[in-house]
């Protein structure tokens, strides 16, 4: 029987939803900084950030966590970025960045679990291991502009110092900070944002001590016993 391309990329997709997810938020990192200064860049903005998020969504969903916990965040996420970017009701951002960071957080918790409940590395356990690393970083990103939001002036920089930071400015400094390699030229000045930045520090180093370790240790594993 022939198989259709179409079936190719489902049976793909099935395989290997880690390495999808991973792709859609590379993807985002390269597409963003095109989105973020004109009306139609918003709006593409708006529906690739919850297109990522549902598929987010769907990657965790596929492992034993609690499923309902996190479209009920994600909808009403989604619902207020969409009126507040797209409807001008700038006033629920806070509040969608604050349920934007939760799903991200839970859908990094839930990938973890994935990863750690198993006693064989997998490709699409690798995936995982990237996947989550970069909704960490995205998690700790909307934190950063909840924090700037509710306390201006949180996060300083080189350039433009006294201008709130741009979305593309916190996901650099997320993801700076996560991997620990103090690259970023934007600071945390006030003790919420700095907080913040100590916790994402914590969690950086215990996702590589705890998780990356545990994987690098069945990976070397599984080579010895296959000798």
């Amino acid at each position: 029987m022939k198989i259709t391309l179409r079936a190719k990329f489902c049976a793909a997709l099935r395989r290997h939803p880690c390495g999808w997810l991973l792709a859609a938020q590379l993807l985002a990192v390269c597409l963003y900084p095109f989105m973020e200064d004109s009306g139609p860049g918003r709006t593409a903005f708006v529906i690739f950030g919850n297109g990522v998020l549902a598929l987010a969504l769907w990657v965790v969903n596929r492992n034993p966590t609690v499923n309902w916990i996190g479209w009920l965040l994600a909808v009403p996420a989604a619902g207020l970025s969409i009126a507040a970017y797209l409807g001008g009701w700038e006033a629920l951002l806070p509040a969608s960045h604050v349920l934007e960071s939760a799903v991200y957080f839970y859908a990094a918790a839930g990938l973890i679990c994935y990863m750690l409940a198993d006693y064989r590395v997998s490709l699409d356990e690798i995936l995982a291991a990237g996947a989550t690393f970069t909704l960490l970083a995205w998690g700790f990103a909307f934190a950063f502009s909840v924090c700037q939001q509710w306390s201006p002036g949180s996060f300083a920089a080189a350039q433009n110092s006294d201008a709130p930071r741009t979305w593309m400015e916190l996901l650099f400094l997320s993801f700076s900070t996560l991997s620990s390699v103090g690259l970023s030229d934007i600071i945390p000045v006030k003790p919420g944002a700095r907080a913040l930045i100590m916790l994402e520090m914590f969690c950086g180093v215990m996702y590589i001590a705890i998780v990356v370790s545990r994987l690098v240790a069945l990976a070397t594993l599984r080579v010895k016993g296959g000798k």
